[in-house]
């Protein structure tokens, strides 16, 4: 069931090339950076809407490198780009009218610069009332902090997972990737989705809002729950799963695995595939809060046993077993990884700028509308006459608005 890419035409000019037919139809003005909300749009560009990519007619350095760069190349596939400038009249004039014909709007500007450029939904929902705006923060978009400039990991320490994260007693820890940005742009991209599919029954469009700082706490969630219900400041565990036990990782004679004991029936696998029958019966692990009080303990015997067989033994006793376990892998060894070959997670596309190469496709395989990458990240504007064409602007009017550097 691999997905697969298609070459992208040695014509660059050549139009757009959906990426799925699942939202065919749709068109997406992206005005987005950075990262949360080219995430979000990704997502819509990725299963086949027509997204096009604002940019400024000077271009100016992109977050995370170059338009060569991995990030720049990740983020932005599937898309087509128009240069304008939304400070000046022309360009602000072509924006509005384009906006028009859009389903969907998403931006991530600071609170209040939309409604400085006159673009802000109430303005643009006036022409268009099906229109779907969606607007990301870093912490949203009114109350005391709203202003705030906001980023990954400035959300992941106010959102709380930093104090859960790193070993007891080490300091507050980020985690390896950007996870308030990633969330925040999938929350962002669902909440498109829902607003899409009310519109199918109300014929009016809304305004969809999220922030890194409410993906983050969201993301919390059974560690919130504990709080909320019954008062409970979740600590730092480490690589220990902080209720199910034994879940962590654990020393083996190459190397590491993650071992995940939860319920009695997976203790009772563990322990015979451990030869330990005897900790059925032991007081300090015969059952789950005794496991709790004693956890140390318990994985100091477990490892003294993990340690005697290599990786790949013990995942292979455990998995006939029916005991979850698995390799710790560095990121290229997951890319190895025969499962993840087979679900063709790494397709190949042509960039532009760098020929032909890989990215990850998406996660989620459909049976009759798949996602692929169909076209490879746009150059700054190489689209913009198609575009204006598009909407109705003449090739004077095009070559006018060349000429002022409003496109």
């Amino acid at each position: 069931m691999s997905q697969q890419a298609i070459p992208v035409p040695d014509d660059k000019t050549k139009a757009h090339s959906a990426a799925s037919g699942a939202l065919s139809g749709l068109r997406v003005l992206d005005l987005t950076r950075v990262r949360s909300g080219p995430t979000c749009v990704r997502q819509l560009a990725d299963w086949g809407a027509d997204v096009i990519k604002i940019e400024a007619p000077v271009d100016t350095a992109q977050f995370g490198g170059p338009r060569s760069g991995p990030d720049f190349q990740n983020l932005h596939r599937n898309k087509r780009s128009l240069t304008l400038d939304l400070k000046s009249e022309t360009g602000l004039a072509a924006f509005r009218k384009l906006a028009d014909t859009a389903d969907v709007i998403v931006e991530n500007f600071r609170p209040g610069v939309k409604s400085r450029l006159g673009i802000d939904y109430d303005t643009l929902s006036q022409s268009n009332p099906r229109l779907v705006y969606a607007s990301i923060s870093g912490f949203g978009q009114d109350g005391p902090m709203a202003d705030r400039p906001g980023f990954d990991q400035i959300a992941q320490g106010m959102g709380g997972l930093m104090s859960i994260t790193g070993e007891p007693g080490g300091g507050p820890m980020r985690v390896g990737i950007p996870v308030a940005d990633l969330c925040a742009g999938l929350f962002a991209a669902q909440g498109i989705l829902i607003a899409l599919f009310e519109r199918t029954q109300s014929g009016k469009g809304q305004w969809v809002q999220t922030s890194l700082l409410q993906a983050q706490v969201f993301m919390l969630d059974f560690q919130a729950a504990r709080f909320l219900m019954d008062g409970d400041i979740p600590k730092q565990a480490g690589n220990n799963h902080p209720t199910s036990i034994p879940t962590g990782v654990f020393k083996t004679s190459d190397g590491h695995m993650n071992i995940a004991v939860t319920g009695n029936n997976i203790w009772s696998n563990f322990c015979e595939v451990m030869d330990r029958k005897d900790w059925l019966a032991d007081a300090r692990f015969a059952t789950a809060p005794a496991r709790s009080e004693h956890r140390d303990a318990l994985g100091q015997e477990i490892e003294a046993i993990t340690l005697t067989q290599s990786t790949a033994d013990w995942i292979d006793l455990f998995t006939k077993a029916g005991v979850p376990a698995g390799e710790i892998n560095d990121i290229g060894q997951v890319f190895a990884n025969e499962q993840v070959r087979h679900l063709g997670l790494a397709q190949p596309f042509v960039s532009q700028e760098r020929g032909a190469t890989e990215l990850v496709g998406q996660p989620i395989l459909m049976s009759r509308t798949p996602s692929r990458i169909a076209s490879p990240p746009p150059l700054a504007g190489q689209h913009s006459t198609e575009i204006l064409t598009e909407i109705g602007l003449t090739p004077d009017e095009i070559a006018g608005m060349k000429a002022s550097g409003a496109t």
